[in-house]
């Protein structure tokens, strides 16, 4: 049998398109390589040094060159790597997480109970910072996770309860424990009032709605300068007390120290070590609210909501009031933890909520694993103690941050502990 010989025109054709698809790797990590130097040269490549009043421009441009070839690198060998990575079996770890939430939690719970008593002062504060976030990652998880509302202006409501506790206190002379719990109900109030403009939006024009409500909150307490002092924010909050008992050196007039009471020396540990406390039994009465609602009826509609709305008014249920109970009750978590933030620093300004707020609460939710509330409290904790631990890298934290929340998206979209959901196998 005689075989027929390729036309010169087809070896030509054929001959054109290998070359053509072996430069088309060449050409795309060149050009990705050039992009990074572009992104990267701001950052990387210039610094700013201020000595007194001469500031002087530095540039460097060697790390810019090593991430543009890193770059390059791994975009010409994207095939194999990708290969490499598929071959790798994936860790089952996550899944024995999400199976046994409840053991992991009370692991968490003893630990954190332990560690104040053994930790220093500084790392005290430091996780008291991280257990606020939790505590707004829990709350916005009840919006975005559960319900799957995207909201974008969650810090609105974590503004309204530091405002309140701090005008109630400062006009009025109202205790912490008094205003916690009205910061609370008041950030749900707030949040009933976005959620009715809001009934008939979804997606990117709910988002983008969420996201003026919470810029017309910090505007309007950057401008009303005659309740909120404007720009220059509240001084002089009063911290939290334990029955009556002040942590000072010095207890106000018709007050008794901590320490006076007790009949112990002055340490200011004790009021680090009473803030952690307070921020972890918010954490944990929120973790047992979310825990109950979700195992009721109001919890099962959130899910219903954030499958499919269309299917969920099928089934008889409101949306209406499906939709405002998840809003509200997601503001008054953020309402509380405004509270003990203003407590915490005794001062607030209207510039400690802006839309960065929301964004990164939002990127712990999506981080953590929507719906995952083991997910939420690893992915705060993540996410606000990496930052201080690498501060020598404190000009590179966001360019890291990016990175990361980008190769979360490519290697695990479902976030770092997925929601586990209960399954029924039916018998063969």
């Amino acid at each position: 049998m005689a075989v027929q010989e390729p036309s010169p025109r087809t070896a030509a054709t054929t001959t054109t398109a290998t070359t053509a698809d072996s430069t088309l790797p060449l050409k795309d990590a060149g050009l990705a390589a050039v992009l990074t130097g572009v992104l990267t040269l701001p950052l990387l490549g210039n610094h700013l040094i201020i000595d007194g009043t001469k500031t002087t421009l530095v540039t460097n441009y060697v790390p810019v060159l090593i991430a543009m070839a890193l770059v390059f690198v791994v975009r010409l060998l994207r095939g194999p790597l990708d290969r490499a990575l598929a071959a790798i079996p994936r860790p089952r770890l996550p899944a024995a997480l999400g199976e046994r939430q409840g053991l992991w939690l009370a692991a968490l719970v003893l630990a954190a109970l332990v560690f104040p008593f053994v930790a220093a002062r500084g790392a005290i504060d430091v996780l008291t910072f991280a257990l606020t976030y939790v505590l707004l990652g829990l709350g916005l998880n009840i919006v975005v996770g559960f319900a799957g509302l995207l909201d974008l202006g969650y810090v609105a409501f974590y503004a309204v309860g530091a405002y309140t506790y701090a005008l109630l206190s400062q006009y009025f002379g109202l205790s912490f424990w008094l205003c916690l719990p009205l910061g609370g109900l008041l950030a749900a109030l707030f949040g009933v009032l976005l959620g009715f403009p809001v009934l008939r939006l979804r997606g990117d024009y709910l988002a983008i709605v969420t996201l003026g409500f919470g810029e017309i909150i910090r505007l309007v307490l950057n401008n009303w300068d005659s309740l909120t002092h404007g720009p220059d924010g509240i001084n002089g909050i009063d911290r939290p007390t334990l029955f009556g008992l002040t942590f000072t050196k010095r207890a106000p007039e018709g007050h008794t120290t901590f320490f006076d009471f007790l009949g112990i020396p002055f340490d200011s540990q004790y009021a680090v070590i009473f803030l952690y406390l307070i921020a972890l039994a918010l954490v944990l009465f929120t973790l047992f609210v979310i825990n109950r609602l979700i195992r009721m009826p109001v919890g099962r509609a959130w899910e219903a909501l954030r499958e499919d709305e269309i299917a969920c008014r099928s089934l008889g249920l409101n949306p209406t009031l499906v939709k405002l109970s998840a809003f509200a009750l997601g503001a008054f978590f953020a309402g509380l933890a405004g509270c003990f933030y203003a407590a915490r620093l005794g001062a607030i300004t209207p510039e400690s909520f802006t839309f960065i707020e929301s964004a990164v609460v939002l990127a712990i939710v999506v981080l953590g694993g929507m719906g995952s509330q083991l997910g939420v409290i690893l992915a705060a904790l993540a996410l606000t103690l990496l930052p201080e631990l690498a501060r020598e890298f404190s000009e590179y934290r966001m360019l890291v941050f990016g990175l990361v929340m980008v190769l979360m998206m490519i290697w695990r979209p479902q976030g770092l502990l997925p929601a586990s959901r209960p399954r029924l196998e039916l018998p063969q």
